[in-house]
């Protein structure tokens, strides 16, 4: 695999990525698309393997080389430990202990570089009742509040895996990650950052904490203005069986809404009277049952109501506002997200396609300064790549 030249606000860094599922690969995504150097730490593999799906539609994965090495053996762990001495960070995807146990913890990482910063994400946290208990995502969102607040009255629902996992775990590394970086440059030292799922999500919350504790959230599901329980903020069947979505929170935007469904305001109970909601929300349901997704988009499209149609992924692609920013590329023959966020100055970009498990030990090595003899007798020892 070729990686562009690379782009982007954080050309110049450099980080190991210990390969890891979930929010760890999603988090060096975001990194690479934004031109840093990663080098992703794979076990060994044969290199035609891309793991349970083609390598090409794994894009968490892409933008940067992956190098096998088996974390096993103590030429491997030394390459490991030898790559640290230039790199500003390394990610540790694992449970609590076990870099530790490998003898990469963060004491071995700093004994070769006291500036590097060690990134360590998990759901629970490195310690706690829980640090050593198995979970995902879901597990994680259960005990902040948030999953209790997702879904209908009769249960709460799994919000994909996109907010404890990519949000409150990747995103929340991707941050803490950068500012250990600027702040070891100024003042030469790394440290620890414990990026726990459950806390980045609680974080998430936040706001819904302070609406508890003043009494301006009911603490139940679909009860609230923008939890599904108000007919002003909830999405609706149309008639061709798809959805729209409604957000018309502000008085004006609902005054624009009901005009729009030919309602009189003075025939309708007041807009943010609770106990009108359900009969409310019926009474929209039918309305918007009568026309198809694309006939409510022209009729709302030029309206502020605070509407969009609800599209699956196959759809998103194809808005006409999301082709008229670039909001997704098409890498591989892969339609995915474009980098994001945007920088007028120093653009990030895909710097390549998710590389299979492996391919490029040699290449991803050698270009963080590794010989090619050192790499031969690695290559020997069986510490780098595959052990078929």
């Amino acid at each position: 695999m070729t990686l562009k030249s690379a782009q982007g606000p954080l050309v110049g860094v450099k980080i190991i990525e210990l390969a890891g599922i979930g929010p760890g690969p999603l988090c060096s995504a975001l990194l690479a698309d934004m031109g840093a150097d990663i080098l992703r730490i794979d076990r060994p593999a044969p290199a035609d393997i891309g793991g349970p799906r083609p390598a090409r539609a794994d894009v968490a994965r892409r933008g940067r080389y992956s190098v096998s090495v088996d974390l096993k053996n103590a030429q491997g762990v030394d390459t490991i430990l030898r790559l640290a001495k230039n790199a500003d960070a390394i990610l540790d995807p694992f449970r609590p202990g076990v870099t530790e146990r490998l003898g990469l913890g963060p004491d071995d990482v700093f004994a070769r570089n006291k500036r590097i910063i060690y990134g360590r994400m998990t759901g629970w946290g490195q310690d706690g009742p829980l640090g050593q208990a198995a979970g995902h995502d879901l597990n994680y969102l259960a005990i902040t509040g948030v999953l209790n607040a997702i879904g209908p009255k009769e249960m709460p629902v799994p919000p994909l895996n996109v907010v404890a996992d990519m949000g409150g775990g990747a995103m929340f590394l991707a941050v803490g990650v950068l500012a250990g970086i600027i702040e070891a440059r100024q003042s030469g030292k790394g440290q620890v950052v414990d990026a726990a799922m459950v806390e980045g999500s609680a974080y998430l919350g936040m706001g819904q904490f302070g609406m508890v504790a003043t009494n301006a959230r009911v603490n139940e599901r679909a009860a609230n203005s923008t939890d599904g329980g108000s007919h002003f903020y909830r999405c609706y069947k149309t008639s061709d069986d798809k959805f729209v979505s409604i957000a018309s929170i502000e008085r004006k935007f609902y005054a624009n809404l009901l005009d729009k469904l030919n309602l009189n305001p003075a025939d309708l109970p007041e807009q943010h009277d609770e106990s009108t909601w359900p009969d409310m929300a019926t009474k929209f349901e039918g309305i918007f049952r009568q026309k198809t997704q694309i006939e409510w988009t022209e009729i709302m499209g030029d309206t502020d109501i605070c509407y969009a149609p609800v599209l699956d992924f196959e759809e998103a692609p194809r808005h006409p506002h999301n082709v008229a920013r670039g909001n997704f590329v098409e890498v591989d023959g892969v339609v995915q997200p474009r980098p994001a966020p945007r920088f007028s100055r120093t653009p990030s970009a895909v710097q390549s396609a998710p590389p299979v498990v492996g391919a490029d030990t040699r290449t991803g090595l050698a270009s963080w300064g590794f010989s090619d003899s050192e790499i031969d007798e690695l290559e020997a020892r069986k510490a780098i790549g595959w052990q078929g």
